[in-house]
């Protein structure tokens, strides 16, 4: 069997393995879910029984007064043990996580002993390395506390992308183009490559933050009211958002990702035109992967601009990562696919 092949069968293992992973973290989530509305609905029914007594002792002219704790029920719910309500699910994901990240890496060595080059050169290439630094990322964030809906989101997000490279992006390892044959391949993609996959484990946390802060201020299910829709999140079904880190907390963490993902998007423009230049002797020529780069750029650089200086935070500053992901991921499919450029080197 040719080394390309075995290549093509760990990243399929990969695949599988992060798939595993995925359905473990999801099976966690359900059963703090579960275990969350259980506890939800236990303290409500006491709350509701403990009011009905106090009704009816007050209804039978006894004056009673109750005792503190009876009186004033907690207002803050108990939070489920995530560590002992899904210790086994979390385990089978984390091995599972480790598994695939290795399997992925001996993938990408083989494709790069296969096509005797730096396996950076096309869009398969880039979505297996990609996929591999935001696994990577993912376990990095959850070494020391687990948090299943990021683990849902970011796998479910790698598992795509791998079936999509193999199935749409994959092409045979092989020599690239004289412009690609140079020791900036390394470097410049391999820093927009890392940008990349911490950009998506951000995306992912601001997602949890959006739905974390729904519920800290009384927002659930879809409800009209005057005609419009609006989006909230409290109640029984949501009430796993109890186990996870606040809203602050989880804008802090997609903030510094952000933040370092920022940087090395710039290494990558900075790279880039240096590279464009020895290449093609100039630094800037407005190609559609440079305008798309540097649109991204600039949308990240609002956006930490306006969470530092301006105040931005909570929802609107989710929002912004969200914009930024989309114009990531925008430059690389829809530039590479559909738009002629000096940087047509998606393979297809």
């Amino acid at each position: 069997m040719a080394i390309g092949d075995i290549s093509t069968l760990l990243v399929w293992a990969a695949a599988t393995a992060f798939t595993i992973a995925l359905i473990a973290y999801s099976v966690a989530l359900a059963r703090v879910a579960d275990a969350a509305t259980a506890e939800h609905r236990t303290e409500r029914a006491r709350k509701i029984a403990a009011a009905k007594a106090e009704k009816a002792a007050v209804g039978a002219g006894g004056g009673l007064i109750l005792p503190v704790e009876d009186a004033e029920p907690p207002t803050e719910e108990p939070v489920p043990d995530v560590a002992t309500t899904s210790r086994a699910a979390n385990g089978i994901a984390r091995s599972t996580s480790w598994l695939g990240l290795l399997l992925l890496g001996v993938g990408i060595v083989t494709r790069g002993i296969a096509a005797g080059r730096w396996p950076t050169a096309n869009m398969y290439e880039f979505t297996l390395v990609g996929t591999l630094v935001a696994a990577a990322v993912l376990v990095l964030v959850q070494r020391r506390r687990v948090i299943p809906f990021l683990g849902v989101l970011v796998m479910g997000i790698a598992v795509l992308a791998l079936v999509l490279g193999l199935n749409a992006f994959y092409v045979q390892a092989d020599a690239v183009q004289p412009a690609l044959q140079n020791y900036w391949l390394v470097i410049h993609v391999g820093v927009a490559i890392s940008a990349t996959g911490v950009f998506t484990v951000a995306f992912a946390t601001s997602v949890l933050q959006l739905l974390q802060d729904g519920r800290e201020n009384g927002r659930s299910h879809v409800e009209k009211n005057r005609g419009l829709a609006r989006w909230r999140v409290t109640g029984p079904a949501w009430a796993w958002l109890r186990t996870v880190p606040s809203a602050r907390q989880l804008e802090a963490l997609s903030f510094r990702l952000n933040a370092i993902g920022f940087v090395l998007w710039t290494l990558t423009l900075i790279g880039g035109a240096i590279w464009a230049e020895q290449a093609w002797g100039r630094y800037w020529g407005w190609d559609p992967k440079e305008v798309g780069t540097f649109i991204a750029w600039v949308v990240y650089a609002a956006y930490l601009h306006a969470r530092t200086t301006r105040g931005w935070a909570g929802r609107r500053a989710a929002y912004f990562v969200f914009v930024g992901y989309a114009t990531v991921l925008a430059n690389f499919t829809v530039v590479n696919l559909f738009v002629n450029g000096k940087h047509s080197y998606s393979g297809l």
